[in-house]
């Protein structure tokens, strides 16, 4: 009988909030990953460091003092004025996080990893089509104005409905002087 496994699946949503793009590329914080795989940020990072030549910076980098202030004015990052970070963070992509699966052997880690990957994946299924994407809103936009016509017409033909009915047109009285129209009379 195969064993269960213990550990419950993240959400994909919890991991792809936390994934952000520097550099142009999609990225998760050191911080963010410590959390996720329920150990500290610094003992996250003396594991990268002490396998540094497993992660060359297409992999991990860490933030300069520019991207730093940026991600905190856009995220919710504390500043050290604060209690939080001392040190500029790294960034990991998604090879990078491949890689620490061979670096973190834990169970949770793997597991984690597995997850992350999928987050990854899904993402990237979500941005992979854009001339979907357009064809998609498109033919939404023309729908749209179609419905937009026949909704005009419907309202059209309502307002006639509603509006009260028209008197008949009365002869129209001529001016001057009128000789009486000759009876017909057929009784001679």
């Amino acid at each position: 009988m195969p064993r269960s496994n213990p550990l419950v699946r993240l959400a994909p949503e919890t991991i792809e909030r936390r994934i952000l793009v520097v550099r142009g590329q999609r990225v998760l914080l050191d911080s963010d990953l410590a959390q996720l795989y329920g150990i500290t940020t610094m003992a996250l990072n003396q594991a990268v460091k002490r396998n540094r030549d497993r992660f060359p910076s297409d992999f991990a980098h860490q933030l300069t003092q520019q991207e730093f202030r940026n991600l905190i004015s856009q995220t919710v990052i504390s500043s050290s004025a604060y209690g939080g970070r001392r040190k500029l963070p790294w960034v990991f992509t998604e090879q990078g996080v491949a890689m620490l699966s061979s670096v973190l052997r834990s169970p949770m880690a793997v597991r984690v990893n597995i997850e992350i990957m999928r987050a990854f994946v899904r993402l990237r299924r979500l941005l992979a089509t854009p001339g979907e994407i357009v064809a998609q809103l498109t033919k939404l936009a023309e729908t749209v104005e179609f419905h937009d016509d026949q909704i005009k017409v419907i309202n059209e033909v309502l307002r006639k409905m509603m509006e009260p009915p028209a008197e008949p047109e009365k002869p129209k009285r001529r001016f001057g002087f009128h000789m009486p129209e000759p009876a017909n009379d057929q009784a001679h």
